[in-house]
């Protein structure tokens, strides 16, 4: 049980946290504006190389089994996470319960028709039932049981069948953003920390350093680390413009790739093929056309034990979800834009 209050920031390791927020795109960036690399099928086969692999997590879930392999007319969920680090430098024999936590969760939707994506972020602190543990923060899954208890215990809160699970580190953040030669990204007033950050009103085309100042600051921001989840989207959809943009400058691609990949870890069956399949099913798609948003939530609150907690809003969370389910969320956010924390156009 847990007592709700209205939305504040957890001060204390949220600076921590933002850092390793970001790279959870990479997937959507490989599935969506991947388009330059069709050709060269070489440079597709050394990333396959450079991505470590965790094995199959599925058939470790209680009356589970490995996910069949999806036709390219089916929809596609992937579980994203952002860890301080990947699954035990490739070995996930080594898995130590505590060793490794989760600070980014993020549920990403491909529907069967391809005409858009859905990336659901699920804040860390959510106060959910952890199989086998009893009510928990939700990444304390994956610190308890690892990729298995984490795929388990989304797909309990959320009805939503997992396909693909993929962990990213985020020491490659700023050289990510530097192989594109920097993002573009626009802020709507000046806006500082009364500290060191400060940023004036305009567009800025910013280094992998000044995007990682832009996505911690959290003293001036609307709805405090709340508002710096929707900072962190912003970010991504600022990588996914840049890729799209540059997709036939080999050079750039091919250093931006090649650093992507080295930062992932995926389940066995999420290879460089499948990967490519599900590009080319979903080539028309535009970064316009994927919704970025932060599960609906009611505010945070207290646990009974004392711990900080992000209080889901299961009102509006479970008709999400449903719709994830039941492959509809393209029209269910459409209607429903005004009910959800839908990433705006312009963010503060």
């Amino acid at each position: 049980m847990s007592r709700a209050t209205a939305p504040h920031r957890h001060a204390r390791t949220e600076a921590r946290r933002s850092r390793r927020a970001l790279a959870v795109v990479l997937v959507v960036v490989l599935l969506v504006a991947a388009g330059g690399l069709g050709a060269a099928w070489w440079f597709q086969r050394s990333l396959d190389g450079n991505i470590e692999r965790i094995g199959d997590p599925f058939a470790e879930i209680p009356a589970g089994s490995s996910p069949e392999v999806e036709a390219e007319t089916e929809a596609v969920n992937l579980l994203v996470l952002g860890s301080d680090s990947r699954i035990s430098a490739g070995d996930p024999s080594q898995w130590k319960a505590g060793a490794q936590r989760t600070d980014a969760i993020m549920l990403v939707h491909l529907p069967a028709n391809r005409k858009s994506a859905q990336v659901v972020s699920i804040p860390r602190d959510s106060w959910v039932d952890v199989p086998g543990h009893g009510e928990a923060k939700i990444n304390a899954a994956f610190s308890y049981g690892g990729p298995a208890l984490m795929i388990q215990t989304v797909q309990e809160l959320t009805g939503v069948k997992i396909d693909h699970f993929v962990v990213t580190d985020f020491e490659s953040f700023t050289s990510m953003t530097d192989a594109l030669d920097g993002v573009r990204i626009r802020v709507p007033e000046d806006i500082g920390d009364g500290k060191q950050v400060f940023f004036s009103k305009g567009v800025h085309m910013m280094s992998g350093e000044e995007a990682l100042k832009y996505t911690r600051q959290r003293h001036g921001l609307a709805n405090g680390d709340f508002g710096r989840v929707q900072r962190q989207q912003n970010w991504m959809r600022a990588i996914l413009a840049k890729v799209n943009n540059n997709r036939n400058d080999v050079g750039m691609m091919t250093e931006f790739f090649t650093t992507v990949s080295r930062s992932v870890a995926a389940d066995d069956g999420f290879t460089i093929d499948r990967m490519r399949n599900l590009y080319m099913s979903a080539r028309g798609l535009s970064t316009n056309d994927v919704d970025f948003m932060t599960a609906p939530y009611s505010g945070t609150g207290r646990s009974d034990d004392g711990q900080s907690i992000v209080v889901l809003d299961r009102e509006r969370f479970d008709p999400l979800m449903t719709a994830i389910a039941k492959d509809e969320a393209g029209s269910y956010v459409k209607e429903h834009t005004d009910d959800l924390e839908v990433l705006p156009a312009t963010v503060k």
